[in-house]
């Protein structure tokens, strides 16, 4: 649910900076190709692995999340993918996805083992 809500965060700044719309339905259409692809590899990571590690599930969904929410934004004819798009939509989902998998890392109690 966390992973949905930064998706959600990252399209309504992208929306915001770019004037195109606050509105959920602005939102939601621009974040939808990232949502899809973020649904499909977190329900086929669900039972095999923790979805909150950093590695390997974070990257994975990471990875996934950029790609297909890419190729799925060209798809459904949402917007063309130019580098400089790729390029900030990966440092902005990195800084998002791998960074709360981080800091709720760092902030969980050790376990001993």
């Amino acid at each position: 649910m966390a992973d949905v809500v930064l998706v959600l965060i990252f399209a309504a700044a992208g929306n915001r900076t770019h004037e195109s719309g606050l509105a959920a339905l602005d939102v939601l259409t621009t974040a939808s190709p990232f949502l899809l692809a973020l649904i499909i590899v977190s329900a086929t990571l669900w039972p095999l692995a923790r979805p909150s590690r950093l590695w390997p599930d974070g990257l994975l969904v990471l990875v996934t999340t950029v790609a297909g929410g890419m190729a799925l934004r060209v798809l459904l004819g949402l917007g063309g993918a130019p580098a400089s798009f790729i390029m900030v939509t990966t440092v902005v989902l990195t800084v998002l996805l791998l960074g709360r998998r981080l800091l709720s890392g760092l902030l969980r109690p050790a376990t001993r083992g």
